[in-house]
């Protein structure tokens, strides 16, 4: 069976073994492309198959998001619900440095499955996982009734943050760099900046992305950090300082009071078909996952999210 790995000559779909070992078996449908897999393979990170945005079918024939976090379920963290935060040895992701889902088939542990709701398409539930990212970070921030919020960033993290912004039943306006992601994030709902913001996220992961939050945030304003970031940042001291904003951090996604974020945001898709017309901009077969990659790294070209498919 094909797999996406990066090789000595780039990025390419190779033959592979069949999946093995303990789980369920689940035909892959879907398999979104991220920024975190373009830049492992601007790097040339290898020795495993990529994708942790996946969604599938197993042999009873039920679909299903993959929720790709590895974890105990029984040290503190997880115990409190924040299983991305896990403390066990050998938690992690699928598809970071470990097999994930640009696969045809991939086996996986029975609690990362999510049934999909009626009105989800499988071939566009591998938006779950970033959006659930996105829903993450804005619970991160903590927002109350009447709170703005900005999102600087129009990829897919951008536009989906905007979305479950409005999910939330907050309002939300985005700063884009392309046209097309202009256009999409209003086809969502989302306006342009302007004035100051309570709430402030940073879905770049950029200096100048910070800076840009830094600026749109009001004095006692928050700054929630999803983008992310391979090096250390520069930090926007001077306005950080006189505005005395608060930064949080925000990593993946876990529970809250007993309910799942990736169960959130595959309800919020399912109602809202709009958001993968729109977010999803291009999808390839798997052998064309050379081809797939340089489009999603192309995003001047007018690529957001871009979607491989067995």
């Amino acid at each position: 069976m094909l797999a996406v790995r990066s090789t000595d000559a780039g990025i390419r779909a190779v033959t592979v073994d069949g999946p093995s070992g303990a789980g369920v078996r689940l035909r892959v449908a879907a398999a979104g492309i991220c920024g975190t897999d373009v830049s492992f393979a601007a790097m040339g990170l290898g020795g495993f198959t990529y994708g942790h945005e996946m969604a599938g079918t197993t042999p009873d024939g039920r679909v299903w998001a993959v929720e790709p976090s590895l974890y105990c379920g029984r040290c503190a963290e997880c115990a409190s619900g924040d299983v991305q935060r896990c403390e066990a040895e050998g938690h992690g992701t699928l598809g970071v440095f470990r097999d994930g889902g640009m696969t045809s088939e991939i086996v996986v542990p029975e609690f990362t499955l999510l049934p999909l709701p009626a009105g989800l398409p499988v071939r566009d539930a591998c938006l779950v996982e970033p959006g659930s990212v996105a829903w993450h970070g804005l619970r991160r921030a903590g927002l109350t009734a009447g709170e703005r919020v900005a999102v600087v960033g129009g990829g897919s993290i951008g536009l989906l943050t905007a979305a479950a912004a409005r999910r939330m039943g907050f309002s939300a306006d985005v700063e884009a760099r392309y046209e097309h992601q202009w256009r999409a994030a209003e086809k969502l709902g989302a306006g342009r900046p302007h004035g100051r913001y309570d709430v402030v996220i940073d879905t770049a992961g950029s200096p100048t992305a910070l800076a840009r939050c830094a600026e749109l945030a009001r004095p006692g304003g928050r700054v929630v950090v999803v983008g992310v970031y391979f090096e250390t940042a520069a930090f926007p001291a001077v306005a950080s300082l006189t505005k005395e904003l608060t930064y949080i951090n925000a990593m993946a996604y876990g529970r809250h009071e007993g309910r799942r974020e990736f169960a959130d945001v595959a309800a919020m898709l399912a109602d809202r078909p709009e958001i993968a017309d729109t977010v999803i901009t291009h999808r390839f077969p798997l052998a064309d996952a050379t081809e797939a990659f340089r489009v999603a790294a192309d995003r001047s070209a007018g690529a957001i999210k871009v979607v491989l498919h067995p």
